[in-house]
């Protein structure tokens, strides 16, 4: 059971995970269905629509999350008919794994997996304060993933397509000129290591802070214009770094890279929560 807990979130969730044309991830509820070990449709729609009411108690809007599609599948001799479905955020999943059969064994380790993976609240300050600097960086790190989607959704909007030239402009302004490969290699990160997942909790939020407030200035931004977009998000690093250093801050370069990956935390967060579940 350990391997198939190691094995999960890799070869069940994420292999099925699609990823939109503005960068946001999103599952179809029939591919979940077979992931889950469910066979009839009528069954697992009864989990679907269990799920959809804990959203809606939850004050969340049930369209955002379980949005109805519909696909056109083949059903022999050249007919096609149509097929319901559900394009469903990572919430959505969370919530339906939830409410899935726990008997069966991957429903019981995908609850398991969503228990680390999301969050229901978010935080206040007085409960952040009491967090572990690795409990302050896993949720420091949701909040960036959750903001370069936003960020990025804008940025196409406003005329990017580059979006690694977009991407290391906002580096630069923040890191003194430096990319996001120049940033990597200063960590000693390995190829492809993302270097979001090897920053502190207070190195997080200056890179948080970036990606809100450029976000904030592109939806002001008029005319779709990507040297504009660009530019914007330099001069936002840019202004970040001249205030750390104006209030006696720690350059973020100068900030220590943590021993842990925040992949290796989130490892290490499973297998604890399982053995929990487990005694």
């Amino acid at each position: 059971m350990k391997n198939n807990l190691i094995e999960y979130q890799e070869k069940t969730f994420e292999d099925i995970k699609h990823i939109d044309e503005y960068g946001n991830e999103y599952w179809f509820a029939r591919e979940l269905m077979t992931a889950l070990d469910y066979k009839k449709w009528e069954k697992f729609n009864n989990v679907i629509n269990n799920a959809k009411v804990a959203c809606e108690k939850s004050n969340n809007i049930v369209n955002d999350h379980f949005p109805q599609v519909g696909k056109m599948v083949n059903i022999g001799s050249g007919a096609k008919r149509k097929q319901n479905d559900y394009k469903l955020s990572r919430y959505a999943c969370y919530l339906i794994v939830q409410n899935a059969d726990s008997r069966k064994e991957i429903v019981a380790l995908g609850q398991t997996y969503f228990a680390i993976q999301t969050r229901k609240m978010e935080l206040t300050e007085e409960e952040y304060s009491k967090l572990s600097e690795d409990e302050k960086r896993l949720y420091r790190r949701k909040q960036s993933r959750i903001g370069n989607k936003a960020l990025y959704k804008v940025a196409r909007k406003k005329g990017v397509k580059n979006f690694d030239k977009f991407t290391n402009a906002g580096y630069k302004g923040l890191y003194n000129g430096e990319t996001a490969d120049d940033i990597a290699k200063r960590k000693g990160l390995r190829y492809r290591e993302d270097i979001l997942d090897n920053m502190g909790s207070v190195e997080l939020g200056a890179n948080i802070f970036r990606i809100t407030q450029t976000e904030a200035l592109l939806e002001k931004q008029q005319e779709p214009s990507e040297q504009k977009a660009t530019d914007t998000h330099y001069v936002v690093g840019k202004a970040i770094r001249d205030t750390i250093k104006q209030i006696g801050g720690t350059m973020p370069e100068n900030l220590p890279t943590p021993d842990k990956s925040i992949k290796q935390i989130e490892k290490e967060e499973f297998d604890k929560n399982n053995m929990q579940k487990l005694s």
